[in-house]
């Protein structure tokens, strides 16, 4: 009895944990069993907690997910923010930035690359067009030496003028370019009357440069013309002056047509020319020492001094060596044409200035190649102005190019392909120059400073270039030509008044430079620092010598045929002008006008 009421405790005692078993499972799903309870127990305890904090562990993960989706989705939207801003910084160029803080904006398309840039300020200089037309005058002057030496003389100072100039090209991109830089740099009081004088000046110099290339283009054909028909000797034509306008005026009105198209047609050409007179001029300077059955001695070409008072009237040395470096003088000039299409150049405050020293370069270099090849290339030099040789004594490049070719191939062919060459760069020199000439009016017309500046101002509505500004350059540049039917020294009456005006315009900014306080100067990426002043200084002295000679009379005795009219020429012009500022314009012309808030500079 006392086992059996053991087994019956015993099996009281197990149905009791049992029980609390199966209850302790409903609550936590925990099996208690006898054997090993106790760590069974814990290990569903542990599990149990395990469970609570990976629960928990979600749901702050969750939180800080939800958290970071809204912090980088807000970030995200920032930064596309800035990047879409940045990409409009990229986009907006740094010429056309500059632009819009000087108080302009970005009207002209801005296509035009560094090389098409250069292209088109070389092209305006050109290779052959200041040194062809004027070489056979300034060799008679003085002799070889003295042309020889005085293009190396002239292109070491226009370094100055040029390295001047591209520091404020840097500081101001603008097409009005010298005229929106004497009204900045001369200040509130006296920029009105700088920017007049200088934008006038400008005008004159540019508009004449058209005439002059289409002089010295239309002097080219005709020789071409004479010496296809049977040269001077053999009964061939030599164009008469109501031909010759014709050709001047032909030309001229090609390069108006030529710039009525979009910009980008005349930058092709300009890349055209550029090659052209690269290649042509290469080809003509190796060619022609090696085609002439005869050379110079360098002692002739870099030391003989000789003068002809007989043809010239001159018989002061000094006076003749002065004279003796119109061509270079002349050649030299024209690489502000980068200057004026800042509007249209990318990266213009850097480029502009890269431009303007290049074709400087450039031409300096290639340009004495040139004049050495011809002087080194003479075979008879008192032959060159004889009125009976094959160009009838009126164009010494050609006699030198027929007497070369002529006595080796006994034919004028090879003459012939010289000169059109040499055409070729007074075509495309031409047609840079109506390109700048229009850029110029067109920016003082914008400003109100040309009589029916409304008219000029306009560009044509689907190519966006100043057309009105191009034909009205092109009617002026023919008017400076219509003296040719009667008065024989035309050119260097046009070549005068174009250098003077042009030049001339180069002294205002770089006076208003040199005399202004350094701190009120912006500069540009291009900065000459200290140097800036006694550069600008060089710069002025030599352009006011240089405007000085293109007044002096070229021939003794004057005459009405040899008469050099610039200077009245000028005088006429300048005088109207400045009659006009005393009498109005000063009352309502105050310089360069905001387009973008409507103030004035």
């Amino acid at each position: 009895m006392g086992l059996n009421s053991g087994i019956g405790g015993n099996r009281q005692r197990l149905h009791d944990r049992g029980t609390e078993a199966a209850r302790h499972t409903d609550d936590g799903g925990e099996a208690m069993h006898t054997s090993g309870g106790r760590r069974t127990k814990a290990k569903h305890i542990s599990s149990r907690k395990f469970v609570d904090k990976r629960s928990s562990m979600a749901r702050i993960i969750k939180v800080v997910s939800l958290l970071c989706n809204l912090f980088f989705a807000e970030s995200s939207h920032d930064k596309s923010r800035k990047q879409t801003l940045m990409e409009k910084e990229v986009v907006l160029d740094s010429g056309e930035k500059r632009l819009n803080e000087l108080g302009y904006k970005q009207e002209l398309r801005r296509e035009m690359t560094l090389f098409k840039a250069i292209a088109i300020a070389f092209s305006t200089m050109t290779l052959f067009a200041g040194s062809t037309p004027f070489y056979g005058l300034s060799l008679q002057y003085a002799g070889p030496a003295c042309l020889v030496w005085g293009w190396v003389v002239v292109a070491f100072f226009t370094c100055f003028v040029g390295v001047a100039m591209a520091e404020i090209c840097s500081s101001f991109p603008t097409t009005g370019s010298l005229y929106f830089w004497a009204a900045h740099l001369a200040g509130p009081k006296w920029g009105p009357l700088a920017s007049w004088c200088c934008a006038w000046l400008e005008t004159i110099g540019i508009v004449a440069g058209t005439g002059t290339q289409a002089y010295a283009g239309a002097q080219v054909v005709q020789n071409i013309i004479l010496l296809s028909t049977g040269t001077n000797k053999n009964g061939g034509y030599f164009a008469p002056k109501w031909l010759f306008l014709c050709m001047y005026v032909g030309v001229t009105v090609v390069w108006a047509v030529l710039n009525t198209f979009t910009l980008q047609v005349v930058a092709i050409l300009d890349v055209i020319s550029i090659w052209w007179q690269v290649i042509g001029g290469i080809a003509i300077v190796i060619m022609l020492p090696l085609v002439a059955l005869t050379t110079q001695p360098a002692s002739f070409v870099f030391s003989h001094f000789e003068m002809d008072p007989e043809m010239t009237g001159i018989s002061q040395k000094p006076y003749a060596v002065v004279l003796s470096l119109l061509v270079s003088q002349y050649a030299l000039f024209g690489y502000d044409a980068a200057a004026h299409l800042t509007e249209e150049t990318k990266g213009a405050d850097k480029n502009g200035p890269i431009a303007i020293l290049s074709s400087i370069g450039i031409i300096s270099v290639l340009g004495w190649a040139y004049i050495l090849a011809l002087t080194f290339s003479i075979q008879n030099y008192s032959y060159l102005y004889d009125p009976t040789n094959e160009t009838a004594g009126a164009y010494v490049p050609a006699q030198i190019l027929y007497d070369a070719f002529h006595g080796r191939y006994h034919n004028s062919a090879g003459a012939i392909l010289m000169l059109f060459i040499i055409w070729g760069s007074f075509f495309f020199g031409g047609l840079s120059n109506t390109t700048s000439a229009a850029r110029v009016i067109y920016a003082l017309s914008r400003d109100g400073g040309v009589p029916f500046s409304k008219i000029w101002r306009q560009l044509h509505p689907k190519n966006k270039v100043p057309a009105n500004a191009v034909w009205l350059c092109a009617a002026f540049a023919i008017l400076l030509g219509l003296p040719i039917l009667e008065v024989s020294a035309v050119f260097n009456a046009i070549a005068s008044i174009c250098t003077i005006g042009w030049v001339g315009s180069y002294a205002v900014p770089i006076f208003a430079r040199m005399v202004m306080n350094e701190k009120n100067f912006k500069p540009g990426p291009f900065y000459m620092g200290r140097a800036s002043k006694p550069i600008c200084l060089v710069a002025f002295l030599w352009i006011c010598y240089t405007c000085s000679v293109f007044l002096l009379p070229t021939y003794y005795p004057i005459s009405w045929t040899n008469f050099n009219y610039a200077p009245v020429a000028l005088a006429i012009v300048l005088g109207l002008i400045m009659l006009w500022w005393v009498v109005d314009a000063r009352l309502w012309f105050k310089g360069p006008v905001r387009n973008i808030d409507g103030l004035k500079v």
